[in-house]
């Protein structure tokens, strides 16, 4: 039976929905109910004759209320994707995209927002950065364009929505598909012991005798650096970068090719309906890049700089091996040279980064460098039992808002890890909440034996994934739609994160994140030394691999011609034979394993990652010539860069906290890639 209004979780008054509640029958109702009632409220709010900033606030409102239904969808798709609420979602999203549009089409709004700037009301700097973002965005909808071209790119948008999403839902279901059973231990030899027994169990579950590997990112980064046997690695790698193409195990059963060649035609023609040569050119239009040209001078300059050390990381690794190298041979290799070089292992140090001690120094940090305190929260209403809730207190104790963690692998729910807004700092009329973020990763889960043991790698992920948090839970401003991370540039918004990625590598604080779960014992003090000197570890190899998914990214929506087609593959080639130094197996068919740029939001926009991470070694810089934790810093931080959300322009805000414009020289320091050139 058809949920009713009363009984619907996402139609709760207020708060967030009870998320265990919601079934796959509840989202079309709930979609249904929200949009017919928001429209009633854009058409009162569009008779206003002479709107001041209340009724831009209206609209604020509005769209808070449509993503407060919609937003537990999204969410619930990408960690809980069951069939049946992939159908759901899928058949909403239609009819959400489709009210986007009419919203950001819409011309009496527009019309609206245009007086407002126009008038003498708007007269602060967070009110201007609200009303220049709506123009700007109603422009990019294509308000501005005749009734023939603006309801093509509504076809357009509507299209590209549902494309992306496919692209997506072919990717989680080739990545759950896998299955990799052995009978022999031996065949196992070099993995950790945990992992072992994990794949015991596994195949006990399922009933077989021996072990069972899935395809999760834990499992395929601890075979492809721990597995001995170089067959069961060139399985492990081909399966991965086969996933969604005409290759490997699946070859043709979910194959994303088709949908990526229309996924970049539909965004050349978006682009083109609004003005722009190509879909790059529209992407930098709300990003702090000013042009395609400025930001292949950046990727190729970094390119220059980092290939040489690359070439010769990869050249000292074969001879380390003693014999050439396959793509499924450098991260195994790798470790072991490591190992060789400074007695390190990712192994040997996971037991002393037990998640509950990491958790405990993080919030340490937070609370050294803040002055929050972070504290376990109610985590009833949540989507699986494994999700934790946490709630972050001012000094005075005030709430400032809460964070749900979803830390472990599972079926079901999308690789990677990822921050997202929950819901959005709100104080205008009628709306009054604090923010509340979801942070999501894909670690091992604890077993009976033993917690969740980390790698070091996966430390600085989470480390990552709570800068981003702290970035929309620490805002001070009011509005919605340039709170906390909202309209911050897509080039700055990885800011926050990369700066906060140096405390999972401050001495300091090394301690604070590692105490063995065994014993007890903190990280001895000479590997807590060579851990700090492993962070250039390869930097070359790193950065190369980086620039090579950034200059592939943005060539392809530069450079994009209708009447050529992608030239996906050709491209990628001419890009790798450029910056890369490892060559791949002829199988490999990485663009379709691409979910960055064909599935999420960094089209045109991977590059952000290297641009921030140039801010971040900049604004970080700051920190470390005063220990790492000095407070008049710390405070400077939060206010320019943490509080200020989207409110402001980025490079003013970077300018003021640093006093000065970013410089590439704190990167190349941090990375151990010397620089023959200054650069400001």
């Amino acid at each position: 039976m058809p949920a009713t209004d009363i009984d619907n979780p996402l139609l709760a008054a207020s708060g967030l929905p009870n998320f265990g509640a919601i079934r796959p029958e509840h989202v079309e109702p709930a979609v249904r109910t929200t949009l017919t009632a928001q429209r009633e409220e854009l058409e009162r709010i569009e008779r206003a004759e002479q709107p001041g900033f209340e009724w831009a606030l209206e609209l604020e409102r509005i769209q808070d209320a449509v993503q407060r239904v919609w937003g537990p969808v999204v969410h619930l798709n990408s960690v809980r994707s069951t069939p049946e609420f992939r159908d759901a979602y899928n058949a909403c999203l239609p009819l959400v995209t489709e009210f986007w549009i009419d919203f950001g089409q819409n011309t009496k709004l527009y019309a609206g927002f245009d007086q407002l700037q126009r008038g003498s009301e708007i007269n602060d700097g967070a009110k201007r950065r609200l009303v220049e973002n709506a123009l700007r965005d109603f422009r990019l909808a294509g308000v501005a364009l005749d009734k023939q071209r603006r309801e093509r790119l509504s076809a357009v948008s509507k299209e590209l929505a549902a494309t992306q999403a496919k692209f997506e839902q072919n990717l989680l279901d080739a990545t759950d598909a896998f299955r990799h059973h052995e009978t022999s231990e031996a065949a196992l030899a070099g993995l950790p012991t945990a992992f072992v027994e994990r794949a015991r169990k596994s195949a006990k579950t399922a009933e077989l005798d021996g072990y069972l590997l899935l395809l999760d990112p834990p499992t395929y980064t601890t075979v492809m650096a721990q597995a001995e046997s170089q067959a069961l690695r060139a399985r492990f790698y081909e399966a991965w970068f086969t996933r969604g193409s005409d290759q490997g195990p699946h070859a043709g059963r979910w194959d994303n090719a088709a949908l990526i060649e229309r996924i970049l035609a539909l965004r050349h023609e978006s682009a083109r309906l609004l003005g722009f040569d190509s879909f790059a050119e529209l992407s930098l239009a709300t990003k702090m890049a000013g042009s395609p040209e400025e930001v292949i001078g950046f990727l190729r300059d970094l390119a220059i700089k980092s290939r040489p050390i690359a070439q010769r990381e990869f050249e000292e690794l074969e001879a380390f091996a003693g014999r050439t190298l396959n793509a499924w041979d450098v991260a195994f290799y790798s470790e072991r040279l490591k190992r060789a070089q400074l007695d390190l292992s990712a192994e040997t140090l996971r037991p002393y980064f037990p998640l509950p001690q990491v958790l405990e120094g993080l919030f340490r940090v937070v609370h050294t460098l803040f002055g929050i305190e972070i504290r376990r929260g109610e985590s009833r209403g949540l989507w699986h039992p494994d999700v934790q809730s946490f709630e972050l207190l001012g000094e005075a104790g005030q709430r400032i808002g809460g964070i749900f963690a979803d830390f472990y692998a599972r079926p079901n729910k999308r690789g990677g890890a990822w921050m997202d807004g929950a819901r959005s700092r709100a104080h205008i009329p009628n709306l009054d909440q604090t923010p509340l973020a979801h942070l999501v990763c894909n670690f091992n889960s604890p077993s009976d034996q033993q917690p969740c043991l980390l790698t070091h790698e996966e430390v600085i992920t989470l480390f990552h994934e709570f800068g981003h948090a702290l970035h929309h839970l620490l805002t001070e401003i009011d509005y919605p739609s340039i709170a906390g991370i909202h309209g911050v540039p897509w080039d700055a918004v990885e800011l926050p994160s990369q700066f906060f990625e140096n405390y999972a590598w401050l001495p300091a604080a090394l301690p604070w994140i590692s105490s063995h779960y065994e014993t007890g014992e903190i990280l001895p003090a000479e590997k807590l030394a060579t851990l700090k000197a492993s962070r250039s570890f390869h930097a070359g190899l790193s950065m190369v691999r980086q620039l090579e998914f950034a200059l592939f990214d943005f060539r392809l929506h530069a450079e994009y011609d209708p009447q050529i087609g992608p030239r996906v593959a050709e491209l990628l080639n001419e890009v790798r034979d450029e910056v890369a130094v490892l060559k791949v197996p002829a199988y490999n068919r990485f663009p379709n394993t691409f979910s960055h740029i064909f599935g999420g939001g960094y089209a045109a926009g991977y590059y952000s990652y290297k641009w921030a991470e140039v801010l971040a070694a900049d604004a970080y810089g700051a920190f470390d010539e005063q220990g790492g934790f000095d407070s008049d810093t710390a405070e400077r931080f939060r206010r320019c860069i943490l509080a200020s959300g989207g409110s402001r322009d980025s490079l003013e805000a970077f300018t003021e906290f640093r006093g000065r414009k970013p410089s590439l020289e704190p990167l190349l320091r941090q990375s151990g890639i010397a620089s023959e050139h200054r650069t400001t």
